[in-house]
């Protein structure tokens, strides 16, 4: 799933687009990734023509497009959604799944595996109550930084857990959470009670940092998955520490980046760098 890098970039290159913009018509080309719209389909597209979009928004992994009347559509973009932007009459692409037009240009929402989607946020315009239990991110300007540090502090958790807890800070996924964690020298099984309020400060400021850098090269693209809504790929992939890395050398001390279970996904880590709980620590200079 795109985690805040990827989806910022899409926000950002949706405002442009969609601000202040008409809805002329919908077209509903497969009626799973609206499935949440009990009516169906048909009533999905029928209840968007006419409406005007407002700046799009972001909390987090998650995606909503405000409308002038106080509602929004909300976003899912799961693990292969996206939006795309094209002239009206530009071939379809293989997977579009909703295309609005909007008088000039066509907004498409594409989708390989649908398991995202569309859903009409009944006076969700300044946050959808679908997601309203998801906590502000680390680029929030209202984030309370000193309560969220207090909070995870106090989590018996690992760490690697409560990073990924978007009830607890929002955004960071497990790409940006094994970045974060090695470029702090933190185990991401360390229980988070164990680190200390400074130590969980430092790793709250490294993912932020890391997911800064991340932005500027337009996220992580790892397939064709994840694009612009322009097409093209971000290139962060590229400067990742840890993740994706398996077996490669640490670019802090060269030992074998090593790939491990954790629930149903993978953590990547420098066993030097990184050690276990109870481990002897070498340092990595």
């Amino acid at each position: 799933m795109p985690e805040l890098p990827e989806v910022e970039t899409v926000r950002a290159g949706l405002e442009p687009v969609v601000t202040g913009r008409r809805i002329e018509a919908v077209r509903v080309l497969h009626p799973r990734p609206v499935r949440r719209h009990l009516a169906g389909a048909d009533a999905f597209a029928a209840t968007l023509v006419g409406r005007t979009f407002a700046v799009p928004r972001r909390r987090g992994k998650y995606l909503w497009l405000p409308l002038t009347d106080g509602d929004a559509v909300l976003a899912h973009l799961g693990m292969s959604g996206q939006f795309r932007v094209d002239a009206p009459g530009a071939p379809l692409q293989k997977h579009a799944r909703v295309v609005v037009d909007l008088g000039g240009s066509e907004l498409r929402f594409v989708d390989q595996r649908m398991f995202g989607g569309l859903s009409l946020a009944t006076d969700g315009a300044e946050l959808p109550r679908e997601i309203a239990h998801i906590a502000r991110d680390l680029f929030d300007p209202e984030l309370d930084l000193d309560a969220v540090v207090e909070r995870v502090a106090g989590k018996r958790s690992a760490i690697k857990r409560v990073l990924l807890d978007q009830t607890v800070v929002s955004g960071i996924g497990n790409i940006y959470a094994d970045e974060a964690l090695w470029r702090a020298g933190v185990h991401g099984e360390t229980p988070a009670e164990t680190l200390g309020a400074a130590s969980v400060r430092r790793v709250l400021e490294v993912a932020r940092a890391v997911m800064t850098e991340a932005l500027a090269q337009g996220g992580s693209s790892f397939d064709a998955l994840y694009v612009h809504v322009n097409g093209e790929s971000g290139y962060f992939d590229r400067s990742l520490d840890v993740y994706g890395r398996t077996g490669q050398p640490c670019r802090r001390c060269g030992t074998p980046i090593v790939r491990e279970a954790f629930t149903n996904r993978s953590s990547h880590r420098c066993p030097t760098c990184q050690p276990q709980r109870g481990g002897d620590r070498i340092s990595c200079s």
